[in-house]
């Protein structure tokens, strides 16, 4: 009986000393694969300087999610936080004072934003770059010649605070940056036309993969705010969004107001500033999709 209580007793100190050492081996861990340099091979592409090319860039800076984080002006600003101790701030992508960008080449605009990796060649943190991984070379380049001419503005970099629970998710792989989620391999979209059809509304709903998943079907997200509902479901079948909206006018005024056809609001955690800025044809597109092409997700 003494035997087995003191093998009892061993068997208790080793749980209390590896739960206490995991968070310290976590956090170590996270923060040198936020430091791992990612080689990713670009093919190069000229950013525009047309009249034509910026205003498609502003709507895409509008329209993206990019203003949800970066705010308006590309300053920068604390977009998340709670009472677990998360905080999470944008860089300033402005060249004013604190930007982080005064250095960027064109290709440093391309690959931070379709592959999720910094000039020095490690992956941006928060950033979701999954979301535009597969924008076509002319909505990168038009989206980062726009960001490019911002005017400049007062800000600082990135800062993030991370409840240890989510250092150790992170460095163990739970939690995913973007450059882990991005097949760095695939050839840049080929477009499609503009227009109300579900190939191109295929092409706007890469927008959602960063909340709703590469597959569109929701749920809770590995490092979410606790705070923050659990994704919808856009994909068709049981529990789908989907079958609040009965038809695309129904659709597009839940983007424009945040609230469901019966007037309960959505949860602010939807990006609705962005959601917005979606023109008619995009939205109707992604509506189009979502409802009709069940087999395309």
């Amino acid at each position: 009986m003494k035997k087995w209580f003191n093998r009892l007793l061993i068997g208790a100190g080793f749980v209390a000393v590896f739960g206490a050492a995991l968070p310290v081996a976590g956090s170590y861990m996270a923060d040198r694969k936020t430091h791992r340099v990612i080689a990713v091979q670009m093919a190069p592409i000229n950013l525009p300087t047309d009249v034509r090319s910026l205003e498609r860039g502003r709507y895409l800076f509008a329209s993206r999610g990019c203003t949800q984080c970066h705010g308006n002006d590309g300053a920068g600003r604390v977009f998340a936080s709670d009472d677990s101790g998360l905080s999470l701030k944008s860089p300033n992508i402005t060249r004013g004072d604190g930007g982080v960008v005064g250095d960027y080449q064109d290709s440093d605009w391309v690959r931070t934003i379709r592959h999720g990796v910094k000039p020095n060649g490690q992956p941006v943190f928060i950033m979701p770059s999954e979301d535009y991984a597969r924008l076509t070379d002319a909505d990168v380049g038009a989206l980062a010649a726009y960001a490019k001419q911002l005017p400049p503005a007062a800000g600082s970099g990135a800062a993030f605070a991370l409840p240890v629970m989510l250092k150790t998710l992170y460095a163990f792989g739970v939690i995913k940056d973007a450059a882990e989620k991005i097949d760095h391999t695939l050839p840049p979209a080929v477009p499609v036309p503009e227009a109300v059809s579900v190939q191109h509304g295929r092409y706007v709903a890469n927008m959602c993969i960063g909340c709703h998943g590469p597959d569109l079907a929701g749920g809770k997200r590995p490092g979410q705010p606790p705070n923050w509902p659990a994704p919808a479901k856009l994909t068709p079948g049981e529990g789908s969004a989907l079958r609040r909206y009965l038809n695309a006018d129904a659709f597009v005024a839940m983007l424009r107001s945040g609230k469901r056809p019966d007037g309960s609001g959505i949860d602010r955690a939807m990006p609705f500033a962005t959601l917005g800025a979606l023109s008619d044809v995009d939205a109707r597109a992604l509506y189009l999709y979502l409802t009709e092409a069940p087999l395309a997700h």
